[in-house]
């Protein structure tokens, strides 16, 4: 995949170029980053292909966390015991 491809608004890039951008202003650019993907492009792919060009070179910018964050798999659910099982919620 092709760079133009994963960020094809160039939301991401401009993101490391701002100075003193917290984790949840990042947070926000990529929910609208993730918006911007073409129909049929593989989000992660897409990911890692950002996560090679941009955080390589900025490792501690909040950016790069959040995308680390997007690559990693959320925690299986777990069954609530007990009354709250039974009753519902």
């Amino acid at each position: 995949m092709r760079l133009d491809e994963a960020d094809p608004k160039g939301l991401v890039r401009e993101s490391y170029l701002i100075e003193g951008i917290s984790a949840a202003e990042c947070r926000s650019i990529f929910i609208d980053w993730a918006l911007s993907l073409k129909p049929g492009v593989e989000s992660a792919e897409a990911l890692r292909v950002v996560l090679a060009e941009y955080a390589a070179a900025a490792p501690d910018h909040p950016m790069s966390r959040v995308l680390a964050e997007a690559l990693t798999p959320p925690d299986p659910p777990r069954r609530r015991g007990g009354r709250a099982a039974r009753i519902g919620s």
